[in-house]
């Protein structure tokens, strides 16, 4: 219904069905970041596919096969899921994913 309405537009960045989970709206800058499988996208509101960047922040290939020989899904568990999007400062981002079981952190500047 939206879509023939034309009140909303698609994003069509991602065909690989990467689990979106993870939300931070910048109203300031016109943003919204999006944590995925393996990815975080920096969208503009209003148009999400005009300008869309996309980081790739997969989990290291060791910790990867660690989970994989643990019994674990390499397709559903053993990725970074990127679980958090958290304001910094007026120019970073706090960032945390799963890391396939071994979680990392870091900081993306806005820029």
């Amino acid at each position: 219904d939206l879509l023939l309405s034309n009140s909303c537009i698609p994003f069509l960045g991602s065909t690989e069905g990467l689990d979106f989970r993870t939300l931070l709206l910048d109203e300031e800058r016109g943003r919204l970041l999006v944590g995925t499988k393996d990815h975080i996208f920096l969208l503009n509101l209003v148009d999400v596919n005009k300008n869309a960047k996309k980081i790739y922040w997969p989990a290291a290939k060791e910790k990867v096969e660690l989970c994989k020989l643990a019994g674990k899904d390499a397709q559903t568990e053993c990725a970074n899921f990127i679980r958090v999007l958290q304001p910094y400062n007026r120019t970073h981002v706090y960032v945390c994913g799963t890391g396939a079981f071994h979680p990392l952190c870091g900081y993306i500047e806005l820029g």
